[in-house]
């Protein structure tokens, strides 16, 4: 099977990308290595995947032209690239253009794609807006841009389902994290600043927010399921994440315990399109996919602490 991969370099892509090659699936991953992060931890992450067999394409996929390289006859497709987060040095048209137009010109090339299976769309709980505790029948309420422009390319994924010009379905994650998430994420950051003696950047009111964290691990296995049952997919929508919540207090403290280090606080105004509350609702997962995380919440923050040290080279 043949399969093409978006975001590859990036946190949840690169993992999927080594994942289903290691499964001997013939995998092609594209991105275009951003600077909106470190583009040293994404070239890192190109090794990794290219070690495990993927084949790695730098291109940007807003622009028609450069679809040119990517091949064709592929199976399936796997959307991960996206504009993410909330992050201030994000403009309106940075997230409009890597989230729905990007989108928009995957659709077309899947289109000329004869023998495509299936478009997986790769969404978020955002969508839901500020609290995502709901089932997949629920309409969505998002409150930032990141989550608007994720709800926009996911209808334009699924309205070509409904057209039936192309088997589709989007999968809506929940706070993942784990190695290789990105430096301006939760645990990355936690682990960063306990480990260096920084003061850890909190936005007024986050550490009462809970979320469903999610093990990327178990993220990875459960888009594998999906893969495999894909012809029951066809337009559906859903949930993928734990059913545990936890609050951002509980990730501080088990950071800390974990490390055995204090750290330092440094308040900060409330972050505008922050969410409350997520929690997985995952029944339909279950049903479809036989979908259950196993990864638990401390164990999770335990191996991404592991693969921090690993790649900081931190005695402790």
């Amino acid at each position: 099977m043949k399969i093409l991969i978006t975001g590859a370099a990036g946190f949840i892509g690169s993992h999927m990308a080594e994942y289903l090659a290691l499964k001997d699936y013939d995998v092609y991953g594209i991105d275009n290595l951003s600077n909106y992060y470190d583009v040293n931890l994404k070239q890192h992450n190109v090794e990794s995947i290219a070690d495990a067999g993927v084949k790695f394409i730098k291109a940007d996929l807003r622009f028609p032209e450069q679809y040119q390289d990517l091949g064709r006859d592929f199976d399936f497709i796997i959307h991960f690239a996206a504009q993410p987060g909330l992050s201030k040095d994000s403009t309106f048209q940075s997230y409009v253009d890597n989230n729905v137009l990007v989108t928009y010109q995957l659709i077309q090339f899947a289109k000329h794609q004869k023998q495509l299976k299936h478009f997986f769309n790769i969404s978020t709980s955002s969508v839901y807006g500020k609290y995502a505790t709901v089932s997949e029948n629920v309409a969505p309420q998002p409150i930032s841009t990141y989550g608007i422009t994720k709800l926009a390319a996911e209808q334009m994924v699924l309205s070509e389902s409904r057209q039936q010009n192309i088997k589709a379905s989007s999968l809506r994650l929940y706070s993942v994290f784990g190695p290789r998430e990105r430096p301006d994420k939760l645990f990355t950051k936690l682990i960063e600043c306990a480990l260096n003696d920084k003061k850890f950047p909190l936005y007024e009111g986050s550490l009462k927010h809970q979320r469903s964290y999610t093990y990327v691990g178990d993220i990875v296995k459960g888009i594998y399921n999906a893969l495999k049952v894909h012809n029951a997919l066809d337009g559906e929508i859903i949930n993928l994440g734990h059913f545990e919540k936890h609050s951002t207090q509980e990730g501080v403290l088990n950071v800390e315990k974990i490390l055995k280090k204090h750290i330092q606080i440094k308040n900060l105004p409330p972050r505008s399109g922050d969410q409350q509350e997520t929690q997985a609702i995952i029944d339909k997962a279950k049903l479809l996919l036989n979908y259950q995380p196993k990864t638990s919440f401390r164990e999770g923050i335990k191996q991404q602490i592991e693969w921090y040290k690993s790649q900081n080279k931190i005695m402790v």
